[in-house]
């Protein structure tokens, strides 16, 4: 009687199930990363966006502006007014480019600054700035010193 080498059914029908939930599992791992380093872009924004404001803008004109963007917060790397999603704050709009190439303002963008208490010249005392994360409760900084996770 020969002896044949190989492997079993057994053997291979395990090995299979073992390979085939190795790949699931590194798939979702893989997209849980993913959603981890789109939130940590999204507060690195909100992060550069109120140090520029609070440590060159005010100090210089001592007052907040109305609305921001690249042209008045010029120490911020104009990339981090685009989000994640691709849509891009602004000044008050949420600016993208639609299917057809065009742009347009009517998008949904995760960050917002809101400014209050300001007068005609649109000198404002006061902002809040918030990203809208994936995976956490929304980021949040304020004038006032305070940037944290917010429900």
């Amino acid at each position: 009687m020969k002896k044949q080498s190989g492997f079993t059914v057994i053997e291979l029908v395990i090995s299979f199930v073992v390979l085939v939930t190795l790949t699931v599992f590194f798939a979702i791992q893989r997209n849980e990363l993913e959603v981890a380093a789109r939130d940590q872009t999204r507060k690195t924004a909100i992060n550069a966006f109120y140090y520029n404001l609070t440590e060159n803008f005010y100090t210089e004109h001592r007052y907040y502006p109305r609305t921001i963007s690249r042209d008045n917060l010029k120490a911020v790397d104009p990339t981090l007014f685009t989000d994640p999603d691709g849509f891009t704050l602004n000044g008050d709009k949420c600016v993208y480019t639609d299917a057809n190439g065009d742009q347009a303002t009517d998008g949904n963008c995760n960050y917002s600054y809101t400014a209050s208490n300001c007068n005609s010249d649109g000198e404002c005392k006061a902002f809040k700035l918030t990203a809208d994360m994936e995976a956490e409760s929304s980021y949040q900084c304020t004038n006032d010193n305070k940037c944290a996770s917010v429900d």
